[in-house]
């Protein structure tokens, strides 16, 4: 059986942790979190894995350390984090917005608040992921900066937003003015659907190569260990 496109997001974001040594993997959303779970059974197998709170776990959930709070902060303002986070709004250069939709003073739509976006995007790698890539969250701009993007990070000693992955393909800041490329498509996605999804000019190189595909122990991991019940399916509709 062929990989479906749940699968190749999957892959997409355990990549961003492709040997990263003994950093702390934050991801938010089902397919982050299969993905972080992947990168640990497979290539990055230092990674550290958390439970949101103060335990550190294996790719089972089972505890296999603490991570005291003075230690998570410690990692998280010594880029020895990263965090894979959603994004309500992103931009050209990598702002993020999951506060609100419309003038912020007085939205037309109240969203999860600022909550830690600047502390993560200044002080350590966070990519993000979109489930359903539209015009409404890629847009020329956004309508409140949460998660700094590369305009607003000059100085920032540990900025860098590895890549953001959506149900469409996979995308970095590669070029020279650090303005949003396209470095992938999910198979069976062409570069119009996603220049028709995405409200700014992306970059585009000549050739776009395809995702990679999930290697058969990786494909039995995510379907008979990571994720059995197909929960992956639900958050992009394949």
């Amino acid at each position: 059986m062929s990989a479906t496109r749940s699968e190749y997001c999957v892959i997409a974001c355990a990549e961003a942790w492709r040997d990263a040594g003994e950093i702390l993997a934050s991801p938010m959303g089902l397919i982050p979190s299969v993905g972080a779970r992947l990168a640990r059974l497979t290539f990055s197998p230092d990674l550290l894995l958390t439970d949101g709170e103060a335990l550190l776990i294996r790719p089972d959930g089972t505890p296999e350390g603490w991570l005291p709070y003075r230690q998570h902060l410690a990692l998280v303002t010594g880029g020895r984090r990263h965090v894979m986070m959603g994004a309500s709004q992103i931009d050209r250069h990598g702002n993020q917005n999951i506060s609100c939709i419309g003038d912020w003073a007085r939205p037309r739509r109240q969203l999860l608040g600022v909550r830690g976006a600047p502390v993560n995007t200044l002080n350590n790698p966070t990519s993000y992921w979109v489930p359903k890539h539209s015009r409404r969250v890629f847009v020329e701009k956004v309508d409140m900066v949460c998660g700094v993007g590369y305009d607003h990070a000059a100085g920032a000693r540990f900025h860098r937003i590895p890549r953001v992955v959506s149900d469409l393909g996979v995308f970095d800041f590669d070029t020279p003015d650090r303005s949003m490329r396209l470095a992938s498509l999910h198979p069976g996605v062409t570069v119009e659907q996603v220049r028709e999804a995405t409200g700014f000019e992306l970059a585009v190189p000549d050739e776009v190569p395809y995702t990679r595909e999930p290697t058969a122990d990786e494909l039995e991991l995510i379907r008979e260990v990571l994720d059995p019940a197909d929960t992956r399916a639900r958050e992009v509709g394949a």
